[in-house]
């Protein structure tokens, strides 16, 4: 998901409707966000304290800005050690490559769900180390996302985003509504990350009217279906984004009415007043998971730094800057009261969202291809038609 900075990152107010109400809302976030920021802080002790290095990768725009702020600083704040992140828009093939070529670079690395698995066999990741962790944070991270050797640290998200200034009080409520290009009409965009196409398959599905309980596992014959869905909307679909900063960019500029979107970068971009609706109705979910990189230059800082990000205070502050939540449920008492209802994790939206069942997508066919490897392969025939 690397990001080109634009003007609205730069804070210019480039869209209309940029009022006084909206530079508040802002500056009282803003004033309860370093809060939670020395709130982490304070939660250091001994045990993370150290010194020297811990090299980390992340997705570059404003998710970086925000973790920098909200994370990395307090971290080096209280433990003396240092952070340098590197941008990498999607980590897994470089991490493959550096284990296959015996030469680690980086310490950590943000893992899709469905990627980890096979990694994990693979074993290109060390344990976390769990003794580190406070017991606000054993309790509050569930079992089932505290693995050995990785632990769940954003629920991420894809879904409908769309202009307010074109579609006002009555925007596009669900999928089906984004195939609706009669009664919404309008410019409108689809992922084409690789790793994420199983994403447009689920809405397309999701569109012609599949419940969500019904969606698991994509039989080819669902698959079938959904293509055949996604045909009628292909002519629609002006832009096939390739980084999680387009969409929302590309609705304030008014280059796109409608586009599938990552939850984070539109709830950033709505908190600092952009004109952006989002729809939690059929939106794809899945975790991301933090690994320490076996063979990394800086191991122990990097177990160190695991255990701080999934504490409450810090969680919250992680969610704060990069508008992802993580799983740990203390963080609720630590978040702005204006934000959670914008979060997946909130009791409403929370209902009407679709988890990803990555097991199923690290599986393998009888061709030796995953699930997740053949719907990309489907996807790509299917676009180069």
């Amino acid at each position: 998901m690397k990001h080109v900075m634009s003007g609205f990152e730069n804070g210019d107010s480039q869209w209309s409707g940029f009022t006084r109400r909206n530079v508040f809302r802002v500056a009282a976030a803003a004033m309860t966000i370093p809060l939670i920021a020395r709130s982490a802080t304070a939660f250091a002790n001994d045990r993370l304290a150290g010194s020297g290095q811990v090299i980390v990768q992340s997705v570059g725009g404003g998710f970086t800005q925000g973790i920098r702020k909200y994370v990395w600083e307090p971290f080096t704040k209280a433990t003396g050690i240092k952070i340098v992140d590197v941008i990498a828009d999607v980590a897994e093939p470089q991490v493959k490559a550096m284990n296959e070529a015996g030469r680690v670079d980086w310490d950590i690395a943000f893992v899709q769900s469905s990627q980890f698995p096979p990694m994990d066999a693979a074993g290109i990741f060390a344990p976390i180390d769990y003794s580190l962790w406070d017991f606000e944070s054993l309790e509050g991270v569930p079992a089932a996302v505290r693995l050995k050797n990785g632990v769940a640290v954003f629920a991420t998200a894809q879904l409908l985003a769309y202009d307010k200034r074109v579609f006002g009080a009555n925007g596009p409520k669900n999928w089906a509504e984004f195939w609706n290009v009669k009664e919404f009409p309008g410019p409108r965009g689809l992922t084409a990350l690789a790793s994420t196409q199983k994403n447009n398959i689920v809405f397309a599905l999701l569109a012609d009217g599949v419940a969500r309980s019904d969606i698991w596992p994509l039989t080819d014959d669902k698959i079938d279906r959904a293509i055949k869905k996604l045909d009628q909307i292909k002519p629609h679909i002006t832009k096939w984004w390739t980084s999680g900063g387009e969409p929302p960019q590309l609705l304030i500029n008014r280059e796109l009415a409608i586009t599938s979107c990552y939850d984070g970068r539109a709830i950033n971009a709505i908190r600092q007043g952009a004109p952006i609706g989002i729809v939690w109705d059929g939106a794809y979910v899945n975790y991301g998971y933090i690994t320490v990189l076996k063979g990394g230059p800086n191991s122990k800082n990097a177990q160190k730094l695991v255990a701080f990000l999934n504490r409450a205070a810090t969680a919250a502050g992680n969610t704060v800057g990069t508008g992802y939540p993580g799983p740990n449920t203390h963080q609720l008492d630590h978040l702005p009261s204006d934000l959670v209802p914008l979060l997946s994790i909130s009791p409403e939206n929370a209902t009407k969202v679709l988890h990803e069942d990555s097991a199923w997508l690290a599986a393998k066919r009888d061709d030796g291809a995953t699930n997740l490897e053949h719907i990309g392969k489907r996807m790509l025939e299917w676009r180069v038609q």
